[in-house]
């Protein structure tokens, strides 16, 4: 029988997309302002760089359970920016970036054709693609209403959002948790953008005030790409229910999903240090500002936006028209049906310039 190849059952990958309108930003004769992925642009701190050669020299196999230190160091940090306690360092895993993570969950956890994955209805493309990669049916739905008598065996959550920036209660993370635990649902908050609020509180599933103290079914996402910069380490972790994370273990020793020596140490001192990283969330705050005042004085709504990387603007037209009229103004932006189909007529605008592009982009604007 002929091969059936993977990518037939996935999306067009979205950014490929955007090529015609980053050109035409491209030719701006003030150089293009890239609002579009959101990768930083500020330089990783002195001592995670400090910490990542210190054991350049290692030639030993890292463990996949990654360093008692980085686990300690992940548990912590938790605790103190986010005052999620009770978390055993043994449950703490290190991802080869988050994405890597979320897109793998479903099949690693053993999901197949018969199981249910709920994603938010304007979500990060990689949830769907998980579920699709493990050959589960896929619904959108931000609220438990929506599901009837549909026992799922995953629910996605991410809060505070991309792209939208929104942020879930803790009344709406209870009942979700709720939900899930009376149908036997596993829960996956996504939390990457946790340390970054501007106008709202957010909360990890975790947090006593949504979980109870109780993390059975509930794993949290974290990444180290937004407020410490380490898009190009590929650092993350999951922790959460100790029995999940066990087996997550188990299979990712059996795949060779290992995070490099030097990564571990990197992100085991920039766990340890809030310094660096309120640093990097004032620079982002400023940022904001610019923009979202530009944003608005061009005569566009910005929704949502209470936290993350991310302003989510519309001026009710379709979203491609939007990022056209961005492209003439060398202004690159991420359309809005990036996230589903709920979303055409917003786009994503991220923060992650320079200070120099982001006045340039206010400018033009």
């Amino acid at each position: 029988m002929p091969r059936t190849p993977v990518s037939r059952g996935l999306p067009d990958f979205p950014w490929d997309s955007l090529a015609d309108a980053k050109a035409k930003a491209q030719s701006h004769p003030g150089g293009i302002v890239n609002l579009s992925v959101g990768t930083p642009v500020d330089p990783v701190a002195p001592l995670i760089r400090e910490a990542l050669a210190s054991v350049s020299e290692v030639p030993g196999y890292p463990t996949t359970h990654g360093t008692p230190e980085l686990r300690a160091a992940a548990a912590s940090a938790l605790a103190r920016r986010y005052g999620v306690t009770g978390i055993d360092p043994a449950a703490v895993l290190p991802a080869l970036g988050t994405k890597e993570m979320i897109a793998w969950l479903p099949r690693l956890l053993g999901l197949g054709a018969d199981d249910l994955v709920v994603i938010p209805e304007v979500a990060y493309p990689t949830y769907e693609v998980g579920a699709l990669l493990a050959g589960c049916r896929v619904l959108r739905a931000d609220g438990t209403m929506r599901l009837g008598p549909e026992s799922p065996a995953l629910i996605f959550v991410n809060s505070p959002s991309n792209p939208t920036g929104k942020v879930l209660g803790i009344d709406h993370l209870r009942k979700v948790v709720d939900f899930a635990r009376q149908r036997g649902a596993i829960v996956v908050s996504d939390e990457c953008y946790l340390g970054l609020t501007w106008e709202a509180e957010a909360y990890s599933i975790l947090d006593p005030r949504v979980s109870d103290g109780d993390h059975t079914g509930l794993l949290a996402v974290h990444s180290l790409s937004k407020t410490s910069n380490l898009a190009s380490y590929r650092a993350g972790f999951v922790t959460g229910d100790p029995a999940l994370v066990a087996e997550l273990l188990e299979v990712r020793k059996h795949a060779g999903m290992i995070m490099p020596t030097t990564v571990q140490a990197a992100m085991t001192a920039a766990l340890g240090d809030d310094e660096h990283e309120n640093e990097q969330r004032e620079r982002y705050r400023k940022r904001r500002e610019v923009l979202l005042d530009a944003v608005r004085g061009a005569g566009f709504t910005v929704d949502n936006s209470e936290a993350g990387l991310y302003l989510w603007v519309t001026r009710e037209e379709a979203c491609r028209d939007t990022v056209d009229w961005f492209a003439e103004r060398g202004i690159l932006v991420a359309p809005g049906d990036f996230y589903g189909p709920g979303s055409r007529r917003h786009v994503r605008m991220a923060l992650t310039e320079t200070d120099e592009r982001i006045a340039a982009a206010a400018s033009r604007l």
